[in-house]
């Protein structure tokens, strides 16, 4: 009977994640000489080499990538059976939350409260980062759930489920001296300040640009929504906020409304992994109505 060695297997599947034997060894405190001969080892049973080298990098051949596929999968399902277990045995008691952050915070604050009453013995824990980092820790079932500015991809996810919660249009704020020029050509006249075209409201707005004929002047694009809109008020540029908290921005600042859309929405998806979907937190934030939030009826 073919016997094989498990953790040979794993080592050479973490290799394989983090790119490196290197970073392999850093993440399993185990030096780079042990992941090599482990990965041997494992070629050895196997009958074939599971690494190339690509110039200073490694690379899998073809039978290391059939066998990642399989590996993944296993390694996957035990994080997943370890992660039910924990679960249980914390009787539900706490709840992860990724929050993309160039999201409005204010807004997935008020998500998240829907989701967790007052009475709620949840214990919440929350991480800002990027879509593609949060998804990362998501499938390592280091979250319960993410709130983001667009779905997951199930071709390349098919374990992950998204939801939409809502989504909202978008306004374009400054401080003076102010433009002279109409609604949207005013964006022209001022330098701007918009969400990373790596994101969904960044792409959206480098699509809108392009339908309306300008090729404004970026001053500089950021991950994160609240720093964007601090370098806004610190009157570095023309800065873009959901159009539903205008009147937040409005209140008390020395900032002006240069005009809103319909045509931009930012939107937002709840995301978690299939076994998550009777946690009671995501169970409640999936049955919440939130059309009255996303239409400015709430504050």
């Amino acid at each position: 009977m073919f016997h094989l060695n498990y953790n040979h297997l794993y080592y050479f599947w973490m290799t394989q994640k983090k790119g490196s034997v290197t970073q392999a060894a850093e993440a399993l405190y185990l030096t780079p000489q042990t992941i090599t001969g482990q990965i041997r080892q494992l070629e050895d049973r196997l009958g074939g080499r599971l690494f190339k080298r690509k110039g200073r990098n490694i690379e899998a051949t073809e039978l290391g990538q059939l066998v990642f596929r399989y590996a993944d999968k296993m390694f996957s399902l035990s994080y997943e059976m370890l992660e039910v277990v924990t679960f249980r045995k914390e009787n539900e008691s706490s709840f992860n939350v990724g929050i993309a952050d160039v999201l409005s915070k204010r807004i997935a604050s008020k998500v998240l409260l829907a989701a967790l009453p007052a009475d709620s013995d949840v214990h919440l824990r929350c991480l800002e980062s990027t879509h593609e980092m949060l998804l990362e820790q998501l499938r390592e079932h280091k979250l319960d759930m993410i709130l983001s500015d667009c779905p997951v991809d199930s071709t390349q996810h098919p374990d992950l489920l998204s939801k939409k919660l809502g989504e909202c249009g978008v306004s374009f704020f400054c401080q003076a001296p102010l433009p002279e020029k109409p609604f949207p050509e005013c964006l022209m006249e001022r330098k701007l300040l918009i969400p990373a075209r790596i994101t969904a409201m960044g792409r959206q707005l480098t699509r809108w640009f392009d339908e309306q004929g300008l090729a404004p002047q970026i001053f500089g694009e950021f991950d994160d929504a609240a720093l964007m809109k601090a370098f806004g008020l610190f009157n570095q540029g023309i800065f873009v906020a959901p159009t539903l908290y205008q009147e937040e921005f409005l209140d008390g600042q020395s900032v002006t409304l240069l005009g809103q859309t319909e045509e931009l929405k930012e939107e937002y998806y709840a995301i978690f992994a299939e076994r998550m979907i009777q946690h009671p937190a995501v169970k409640r934030l999936c049955e919440s109505d939130f059309s009255a939030l996303f239409a400015g009826l709430e504050q």
